[in-house]
């Protein structure tokens, strides 16, 4: 009798565009710089592209100040950052790379645009995420009202017509969905976004999920727990149907009773997350059992962000 164990392995999974060109101007900049090359915060949420780069020579700071020479370029990560931050390195003179992913600058234009026009703005988004402060940043303190859920929506205390909400890119696309119509029930003639701020990888990865979650006895997401994407891919994973969801984070140890107990299992990854972390998911679990692999695909994804002008090769 065969006792093997199907492994539904979601798609599109992992890197998603804008991570792929983050990553993709670290590399690109320490072929024309050479090493060190600093970043401002993690490129992308995830320890092992952390690692990887550090080794090949890439200094991650927390802010500009730690940079201790400042003759060498200086990176910003995927999150984006606020208009302060490019002050800052202007004023030191610094040599800096923007990496921020395009969607997330859509999101701040489309701030900077309401503002000029008088609206009131409302975030949806998760306090002190990386995205978040970014978006903030790029008006005044205290032009954005962030919420982070429907409960917050009570405390808002708006007049006027002129009332606009974004969000950041990251989100579950339900939720989201939820504080939306609460708003909308709030403030009738609330403006929207032309085309959702939550970017297609995130929905692309939430729907692969959703597609196989019920029929999964447990639910692997490959990624870090800095990572929002990926925490919601667990957290969609289980309102989906799946017996039980965990983040597959470096260090995590696999629940071995439950993978021998399982008939079937879901695997996906955040849009940080390289696909060798998933590869080493899927040999761990065959020292448990043996396995049947059935690729899952939902959608084709094809977007490609071009590189800074200074990184592109004539």
């Amino acid at each position: 009798m065969d006792n093997s164990l199907k492994i539904l392995l979601c798609a599109p999974r992992g890197f998603c565009a804008g991570v792929d060109r983050a990553v993709d101007i670290v590399e690109k900049s320490l072929e024309k710089f050479g090493s060190p090359i600093y970043v401002r915060h993690e490129i992308v949420h995830n320890k092992h592209v952390v690692q990887t780069l550090e080794k090949k020579g890439v200094i991650f700071v927390n802010e500009l100040e730690e940079i201790e020479d400042k003759t060498r370029p200086v990176i910003f990560s995927a999150h984006g950052v606020s208009k302060q931050i490019y002050r800052d390195a202007q004023i030191e003179n610094l040599q800096f790379i923007d990496a921020t992913c395009p969607l997330v600058s859509k999101v701040h234009r489309e701030a900077e645009l309401l503002n000029k026009q008088g609206y009131q703005i409302i975030l949806i988004g998760h306090k002190n995420h990386p995205e978040v402060i970014g978006t903030m940043g790029q008006l005044p303190p205290g032009e954005v009202i962030l919420i982070e859920k429907s409960g917050d929506i009570n405390q808002i205390n708006l007049s006027g017509d002129k009332i606009a909400y974004i969000t950041q890119t990251t989100l579950s696309v339900d939720d989201t969905k939820e504080i939306i119509e609460a708003l909308c029930k709030k403030f009738p003639k609330i403006k929207a976004p032309i085309k959702s701020d939550i970017c297609y990888a995130t929905t692309n990865r939430q729907t692969a999920v959703k597609n196989v979650a019920e029929k999964c006895d447990v639910f692997f997401v490959v990624g870090s727990r800095q990572s929002s994407n990926s925490q919601r891919l667990v957290e969609v994973a289980k309102k989906s149907g799946s017996k039980e969801s965990f983040l597959v984070h470096q260090g995590f140890e696999l629940p071995k009773k439950i993978i021998e107990n399982a008939k079937c299992i879901g695997v996906s990854s955040g849009a940080s997350a390289p696909e060798v972390l998933v590869d080493q998911l899927l040999d761990r679990i065959k020292e448990i059992r043996n396995i049947e692999v059935e690729e899952v695909e939902i959608v084709k994804e094809n977007v490609e962000f071009k590189l800074p002008k200074e990184l592109r090769v004539n």
